[in-house]
C-alpha cells in the first residue's frame, strides 16, 4: 500500500506463486468461465465449499492429496489481506515440510469481499459505450504515436550523452 516491500509482502506474493503451481495456470486468465477468471477468488470460493482439491490442475493425472491440500493452505494463509494475519516465511516453510500442522483458514481476505471482480473492459469497448462517452466529455488530442524503432529520448538528448 505505501509502496515498501517488506517479508510480509513477499509471504503474500510467494501464496499467489504457489496457488499458481498447484493450478497450473496465471493468477488472472480472461479465457475462463467468470467464476473462475481471478485465481484467488476461485480458490477462496472452493476453500469456502470444501472443495479445495478441485483447484489442482487436471492435467495431473496422479497426486498426493494430503500434500496438495497442505500446499492449498499454506497458500491461502499467505493472501491474508492484513499482513499480520500471514504467516511468516519460517513457519510457512515448517507447514510444507509437515513439522507443523497447517493453521486453519480464519476468514476470507477482505481485498475479495470488499471488491466485485467483475471483469467491465469489454463494456468500454462496446460501440454504445463509446458513444456515449464520446458525447458527454471534452475532446482530447489523440495521442502521439510512439516509434518504437528508436530509442525514446532520442529526441530529447540527440546523439549526445
Amino acid at each position: 500500500m505505501r509502496g515498501h516491500l517488506t517479508e510480509k509482502a513477499d509471504v503474500f506474493g510467494f501464496g499467489v506463486v504457489a496457488l499458481e503451481i498447484v493450478s497450473g495456470r496465471p493468477n488472472y486468465d480472461n479465457n475462463l468461465e467468470d467464476e473462475k477468471k481471478y485465481l484467488l477468488e476461485w480458490a477462496w470460493t472452493l476453500h469456502e465449499n470444501n472443495r479445495s482439491l478441485d483447484l489442482v490442475d487436471p492435467k495431473l493425472t496422479t497426486f498426493d492429496e494430503n500434500e496438495a491440500a497442505r500446499v492449498i493452505g499454506v497458500a491461502l494463509l499467505c493472501i491474508q489481506a492484513s499482513p499480520s494475519l500471514r504467516p511468516t516465511m519460517s513457519r510457512v516453510v515448517a507447514m510444507l515440510a509437515g513439522d507443523i500442522e497447517v493453521s486453519t483458514v480464519a476468514s476470507k481476505p477482505g481485498y475479495l469481499t470488499d471488491w466485485d471482480f467483475k471483469d467491465i473492459t469489454t463494456s468500454f469497448l462496446c460501440d454504445d459505450t463509446q458513444t456515449s462517452v464520446a458525447s458527454t466529455s471534452t475532446s482530447y488530442p489523440a495521442p502521439t504515436p510512439v516509434n518504437l524503432s528508436e530509442p525514446m529520448l532520442r529526441s530529447v538528448t540527440g546523439e549526445g550523452r
